[in-house]
Formats: structure tokens, sequence, C-alpha cells
């Protein structure tokens, strides 16, 4: 088992992988990281709900977690892009943007995903700042301010009454007229809320911070945040070549320990999870590393 060049190797160096690597890493495993490093979080100020980490932007976790990971001497790191892998379990072949090659006997993908962002004007500039998607990880900063759901479907209710606990000050931005029942908005209690179904023209924002919402008609409205969920893809299409089911949602298919529908590649993190978040994230790649070791030591 030892000719390989690695024990595992991990595609995606954000927090999964990282945390993977520290498992794997103290179980003195031979690991490298090949990481492309675009995080999709990477306008995100500030990370919260990550307990000693409250507060901390993205980078300063990313560049404390990847010093504490580097100091073990079994795991490397690389900035590159893989493109492509090969094999089987024990036996993967692993290329990469810059030409080389690596050989292993395990694949972690922790490569995230990518959000597919409406093209409205000031809104790809504001997400993750102000145009956010969960309300755990920034609601308690916009609590009580002007606050917009872009939504417009039958999960609308459900975001509503959501957000309504952060705040009472919401409107819901349909895009354009509804396509559901406004019907089963009636009691919703939050004093103000109120449907609008104009077809929205630009977001005005400064440095990401939302000012006002403009619409097609040429009408404005004050805004301090906005709650969108958006469609994704996997960054890489990678895992799906190499034959990794994915969920009716996108996401990759894996068990309780990040085990895929392939014999040998695990995954973990958002590209396999609807909890978004960095401790979510970092509880998904631990596991994932231990039971790469154990499956390597059964093995």
């Amino acid at each position: 088992m030892k000719n390989k060049d690695f024990d595992v190797v991990i595609v995606g160096g954000s927090f999964a992988g990282l945390s993977a690597a520290m498992a794997l890493g103290r179980a003195i495993r031979d690991v490298l990281i090949i990481d492309a490093g675009k995080p999709c979080n990477r306008q995100t100020p500030h990370s919260h709900n990550f307990l000693t980490q409250d507060g901390s932007t993205p980078d300063e976790i990313s560049a404390l977690a990847k010093s504490q990971v580097l100091a073990y001497p079994t795991v490397q790191f690389e900035s590159d892009t893989v493109i492509d892998v090969t094999g089987m379990n024990n036996d993967f072949i692993v290329k990469t943007a810059e030409g080389k090659i690596y050989t292993t006997r395990k694949i972690l993908f922790s490569t995230g995903v990518k959000d597919i962002l409406p093209e409205i004007a000031g809104f790809a500039e504001s997400w993750g700042i102000s145009v956010i998607h969960c309300p755990y990880c920034h609601g308690y900063e916009y609590k009580g301010q002007n606050t917009g759901i872009l939504a417009n479907d039958d999960m609308a209710i459900d975001f509503v009454k959501l957000i309504g606990n952060w705040t009472q000050k919401l409107t819901l931005f349909t895009n354009g007229k509804a396509i559901f029942d406004k019907k089963i908005f009636d009691k919703i209690s939050i004093p103000g809320f109120q449907i609008v179904e104009k077809e929205v023209a630009e977001l005005i924002h400064e440095s990401g911070h939302l000012k006002v919402i403009v619409f097609k008609d040429g009408s404005v409205q004050e805004i301090d945040a906005l709650y969108a969920r958006v469609p994704f893809i996997q960054h890489t299409d990678v895992p799906v070549k190499m034959g990794c089911e994915l969920t009716g949602m996108g996401h990759i298919k894996v068990d309780e320990f990040g085990k895929t529908s392939i014999s040998g590649i695990y995954a973990a993190g958002d590209n396999t999870s609807r909890m978004r978040s960095v401790s979510s994230a970092v509880a998904a790649g631990t596991a994932a590393g231990a039971f790469l070791n154990h499956e390597m030591i059964a093995e």
C-alpha cells in the first residue's frame, strides 16, 4: 500500500478539507491538500456560530487552521486545481491544471459549491455581505433592520416565518408576479409585512452594504439586508465523472461518515450538505478524516 505518493489526496483546502487533514495528520497519514483558492465565502466579512472564532473573518480562521494543520509533518499543501481523477480504490491518479500527477490510496472532495447568482446589478457585489442566505450566520447583525427576502415559490412562507424571528421590518420581494397563493400569508403576524411583486432592476450598495432596491418601474425602497436562496452547482464535475451519486438537490451523496457511492472516495463540507457554515464543515471534515483512517486500517 505504501508505494503510493499519498494515503489521501484532499481536493479543496477550506474548512472541511483542513479539518480532515488535521485528523489524518494526527493519524500519521501522508496527506496532500490541493486547493484552488476560491472559497465560496471569500466576500463574507465575518464568520459566526463557530465557538472561539465568532466574529473572525473567514481568512483569519483559514490562515490559523492552515498553520496548525501544516505543523503535522505528514501533511502537505499545494495551490493548484485538480482537473481529473482516475483509477479505483487504493489506486487513484490525480492530475492538476499545472500538469502535476499524484498517486493516492484515497480521495476526499471538499470542493464546496458554486452559487448561481441572478443577473441583478449589485447582487454579486453584495453576496455574502448584506445579500445573505442564512440567518444563523448573519441574522443577528441585521436584527431589527429593514430586511427583504427575494423568493417566489411555495417555500417563501417558511422563509418569511424564519426571518421574522430576527426582524419585524420585513418585505417579500417576488421579482415579478407571485406564482404562489398569497392567501397563505394572511395569518403572518409581522407588523408591516408586505409582498412586493415588482421586478427588481438594481441593488444600490456601498462596498456590498445595501442601501436601496431599485425596481424596473423606477420606484425604490430602502433596504439593509436581503435574504436569497440561490441555486448552485458543484464547484467541480470531477466527482460526478468518477461516478459519485448526487442527491436530488445536487449535493454529493454521502453517509454519516462522508463516504460516497464510489469505493475509496469521500466528500465533506458544503458540497454534501445544506448546512453551509464553518462549524458544520469542520465537523464533517473531522468525521471524514477519522473514517478514512479507519478504512485504511481495516484494509
